[in-house]
């Protein structure tokens, strides 16, 4: 049993690293989607990706969630807000890195567990432990530091941060799974979609029958893109521990900053390192946090089951009444 679980958590390892190093290496992918733009790519992420969702249910069967889920019109609402936030986070995600902001769009997804963290306290009332707490100071100060850098706000890395945690926040509500809730999300957005491509179409604005068939391939394949590393990570996260996860979720920005530094050549004044790295000194904080709270968490565990055991013993013991 014990060999079996070892194997499951070296699988979901492998395909969180894959997950992350994909989500990551994204800016290489759209660029080569020019001269289409960033609203055109979009709408094919779109309506291509629903198809890709609908050939995976077809796969796997997965299809008795769908009548009770139609019964249910508030959580589908949720869901179609949901959608709307991650098409927001979708659409400044390539706009951004087709604008030369990689570097930007990396601490967008920086910053998101710190404003995922705020949301805790200031929608869920949630408690924060002091480090918590210190962390998110310290991401409050990184953003004014970048602020002065920028010579503005860093509005596509806080627009990245706060559609994704918003998404987040909605997806923790509606409670669907991963495969399930791409499907319905990119259902909603397919009809709005479809309708833009085909006002390109007729404006004679659309590149995706003009620029040959590999440019159209490539369009097509946004859908697989956005699939692969989304079931990749649904895999992964029902396999390995969710600190695990937490510490994975670093990967992306990661490659994201260093793609943005070493292949777009962006500039990265003094001011933005500091940001930079009080933003990663917040990161550190809440990863040391994480990582202690999960050691007490299995302390605890590990405490509590021989007088979980000992307790079932002695009502074991008693007479049947």
């Amino acid at each position: 049993m014990g060999q079996k679980t070892a194997g499951q958590e070296r699988s979901g390892l492998l395909l969180g690293v894959a997950a992350y190093t994909l989500w990551g290496f994204f800016p290489l992918y759209w660029p080569l989607l020019e001269p289409a733009g960033a609203g055109e790519i979009l709408a094919n992420r779109m309506v291509w990706s629903l198809v890709v969702a609908l050939v995976l249910l077809t796969v796997t069967r997965k299809w008795a969630w769908i009548r009770p889920l139609l019964r249910q019109p508030k959580r589908l609402a949720l869901i179609g807000l949901a959608a709307a936030f991650v098409s927001v986070n979708w659409g400044m995600y390539i706009w951004g890195v087709n604008t030369g902001h990689v570097v930007e769009t990396s601490l967008g997804y920086f910053i998101n567990p710190l404003v995922t963290i705020a949301f805790g306290v200031f929608i869920m009332r949630e408690r924060l432990r002091p480090s918590q707490w210190a962390a998110v100071a310290i991401g409050a100060v990184a953003v004014i530091v970048l602020t002065v850098g920028y010579g503005q706000l860093p509005w596509i890395a806080l627009t990245l941060a706060f559609s994704f945690a918003i998404y987040g926040l909605i997806k923790k509500q509606v409670g669907l799974g991963g495969l399930e809730s791409f499907a319905v999300e990119t259902a909603f957005l397919f009809l709005p979609a479809l309708g833009y491509l085909l006002f390109l179409g007729g404006e004679g604005r659309s590149s995706f029958t003009t620029h040959g068939p590999g440019h159209a391939l490539l369009l097509v394949l946004c859908g697989v893109v956005t699939a692969v590393p989304l079931v990749a990570f649904g895999a992964a996260a029902v396999r390995v521990p969710l600190t695990t996860i937490g510490l994975l979720q670093y990967l992306a920005p990661v490659f994201q900053f260093l793609l943005g530094i070493a292949v777009f050549h962006e500039q990265m004044p003094v001011t933005r390192w500091i940001g930079f790295g009080l933003v990663w000194a917040a990161l550190v904080l809440l990863t040391v946090d994480g990582l202690r709270q999960a050691r007490r968490g299995r302390r605890a565990a590990a405490v509590a089951d021989p007088v979980r055991e000992r307790l079932l013993v002695t009502e074991e013991q008693q007479p049947l009444a």
